[in-house]
């Protein structure tokens, strides 16, 4: 499996706002952002003493159904420690980061896993995204066409690099 196989999304971001309904949590900060590519518009909470991000930031942005990076593993159907699954007895997020196996998230310096909840139809041909990485959120709204990769209770990964 190549990691591009994995992507379900990727764009750069350029920070627009920072807190802009003013902060909520201490360890939390809610951003919007827009896309350079795709004229797409994101909100976001990240945890801002892990991954500080300041109006005028841009970075990359990936959605990733998988982590792995193996194509020799999934070319033979073995399945690695990266696809086995999140909460699973064998395989969880630490110790796939913490594993000697590499992984998608080498590539990146923030990464979250969560679950998309919702689709909302909002003008036209635009939708809008929801996930939910443990309580915090994200929304991308943007072209459905964009977005077709993305599909309601499917888990995924969210990488971020400057």
């Amino acid at each position: 499996m190549d990691k591009k196989d994995n992507m379900l999304f990727s764009d750069f971001f350029s920070v627009k706002d920072v807190d802009k309904d003013g902060k909520k949590f201490d360890r939390v900060s809610r951003i919007g952002a827009r896309s350079e590519n795709y004229d797409m518009e994101l909100t976001l909470d990240v945890n801002c003493e892990l991954y500080p991000l300041d109006h005028g930031d841009r970075f990359s942005l990936v959605l990733a159904s998988s982590l792995n990076l193996n194509s020799a593993s999934a070319a033979s159907g073995q399945q690695s420690n990266l696809d086995s699954g999140f909460g699973k007895a064998d395989a969880n997020w630490r110790t796939v980061v913490g594993g000697t196996e590499r992984s998608l998230a080498d590539e990146y310096d923030y990464v979250m896993y969560g679950r998309i909840y919702r689709f909302d139809d909002t003008t036209g041909s635009k939708v809008s995204v929801f996930i939910s990485f443990g309580g915090l959120l994200m929304c991308l709204e943007g072209e459905s066409h964009h977005l077709q990769n993305l599909t309601v209770s499917e888990n995924v990964y969210l990488l971020l690099k400057r």
